[in-house]
């Protein structure tokens, strides 16, 4: 993405929104929001449609949104900020960060709930370790998810999923669902798009996804 201009400024005039220190979530995850709910994350947030679009739909679930990249990130902040009406329970939040440092952020079984949309597939054999369901990560998402926790994973490439697949197999999880087709899928109900979901759904993509529960690992 292009550069944004003022791109500091910008995020800077959205702080109330964003977590820039993980001291804070390591010592408390709820204490941004106020009050205590379910906690869910979404790793990759993009330009923030599906975080802004599920924070307003689920007020009862309090929602961390994670993006790398700065400029993506303004371009989310910005958009919290104008829909900041439709969200009375106030329960979004964002981090600039890397999903390879999770640890850094959030202290052991805390979240109840992730969600990976449209992670980048990485195609080269030798980026596997980069992918956001290679079993490292998975281990990474089990130790902060509480135990029970699910992942919720959307994708329109077939490899990543099938990739995926083989990866929740090998870390012991337990699909509660899965779907080539989640548009037309009884899991598509209440489904909420990306900005990138609903673009080539336009074009007749399908949209794979699964949902995943993680319990303790065994010994």
């Amino acid at each position: 993405m292009r550069k944004k201009k003022h791109g500091a400024e910008r995020i800077a005039a959205c702080a109330d929104l964003l977590i820039a220190d993980p001291s804070v979530l390591l010592t408390d995850p709820q204490s941004p929001f106020g009050t205590a709910r379910p906690l869910c994350l979404e790793i990759g947030c993009g330009k923030g449609a599906f975080a802004c679009g599920t924070a307003a739909a689920q007020p009862d679930i309090n929602l961390i949104a994670m993006e790398r990249v700065a400029d993506v990130a303004c371009i989310a902040l910005e958009r919290a900020a104008a829909e900041r009406e439709l969200r009375p329970g106030d329960n979004l939040r964002f981090i600039i960060g890397n999903a390879q440092n999770l640890s850094e952020w959030f202290p052991e079984h805390c979240l109840d709930r992730i969600y990976l949309n449209f992670s980048d597939p990485w195609p080269k054999a030798g980026y596997a370790k980069r992918r956001l369901t290679h079993v490292g990560f998975l281990e990474q998402y089990r130790r902060a998810l509480k135990t029970g926790g699910v992942l919720l994973f959307k994708t329109d490439n077939v490899a990543l999923f099938d990739f995926s697949l083989e990866q929740f197999d090998a870390a012991g999880l337990e699909v509660l669902w899965q779907t080539r087709d989640l548009h037309n899928s009884p899991y598509g109900e209440g489904n909420i798009m990306t900005e990138y979901e609903s673009n080539f759904t336009v074009k007749g993509f399908t949209i794979n996804a699964a949902a995943v529960r993680f319990d303790k690992k065994a010994d």
